[in-house]
């Protein structure tokens, strides 16, 4: 069973800002340029620069804008941090930096934090048996200590999104604002199936600002779903296997066989046996 993929970040922008609803959650975006570059980080002080087709989080860096400071002009890639004085000389090594890849600069959001970490979240969306669209899953993700991306596959930690809240809503809130981001899910799905079909499952990255505003990141239309095995509650990756098994994505597991084979146990060499005497 054929279940399409679709690389291009830009594509997938253009398909959620043609939805009136979803166009809100979007951060700004544009193609890569010295001058929406600068128009932009004028605008938000803020911004991420990214490959237009990547994963892991692997290429973005962060740039930002402080007019009050000495080098008012900064990135970071990695762990790596640079400051700058002026936007020129900024953009010399930013290219030199980033991907030779085609990149984007997406809108930075100021996302909450955990113990000073960033983090965000993955919201699993995908087609159950009946072939329906169904939020099947919602994870957290912490940034390492000294790194801009939450990606587990880059150093984040993969957390309950129940713990990476308390300290900015309580359980009820954060069950009613749960309820939302499944709403924006379906929504996603929706729009992202009419201009991309064949696709069969999404991976929602979702940034909540500090007005608990969420804000849609990016979506994945090939979405890790072993992350999920990190949560405690081990029912919510036993949907996501399921219906990854139910739509093609993965192979079923063979059953074993019910007959047992008992295993040879081997013990020390001592050679031959010899009779006891008498």
């Amino acid at each position: 069973m054929s279940i399409r993929q679709v690389k291009n970040k830009l594509a997938k922008t253009e398909a959620l800002l043609a939805n009136p609803r979803l166009k809100q959650l979007v951060p700004a975006t544009l193609p890569f340029s010295g001058q929406a570059l600068k128009e932009m980080l004028g605008q938000y002080g803020l911004v991420y620069v990214k490959p237009v087709i990547g994963t892991f989080g692997k290429g973005v860096i962060r740039v930002e804008h402080r007019p009050n400071e000495k080098e008012p002009y900064r990135f970071q890639t990695g762990v790596r941090k640079a400051c700058f004085s002026d936007f020129e000389t900024m953009f010399a090594h930013l290219c030199k930096a980033r991907s030779k890849r085609p990149c984007l600069i997406q809108q930075g959001i100021e996302m909450l934090r955990y113990g000073k970490r960033l983090f965000d979240l993955r919201l699993m969306v995908q087609k159950n048996p009946k072939g329906q669209w169904e939020s099947t899953g919602l994870i957290g993700r912490l940034a390492h200590p000294r790194k801009i991306v939450t990606n587990y596959h880059n150093g984040g930690t993969p957390m309950a999104p129940e713990i990476l809240f308390s300290p900015h809503m309580s359980r009820a809130e954060f069950e009613a604002f749960r309820k939302k981001l499944d709403s924006i899910g379906l929504a996603v799905a929706a729009v992202m199936e009419k201009r991309f079909p064949g696709i069969k499952e999404l991976g929602v990255d979702i940034a909540v600002d500090g007005q608990r505003n969420p804000w849609i990141l990016e979506v994945n239309t090939k979405p890790d779903p072993y992350i999920f095995r990190k949560l405690k509650d081990r029912s919510i990756f036993r949907k996501i296997y399921r219906y990854c098994v139910a739509y093609g994505r993965i192979r079923p597991r063979r059953r074993r066989q019910t007959g047992r084979v008992r295993p040879i146990r081997l013990g020390r060499k001592t050679g031959p046996r010899r009779r006891a005497a008498g």
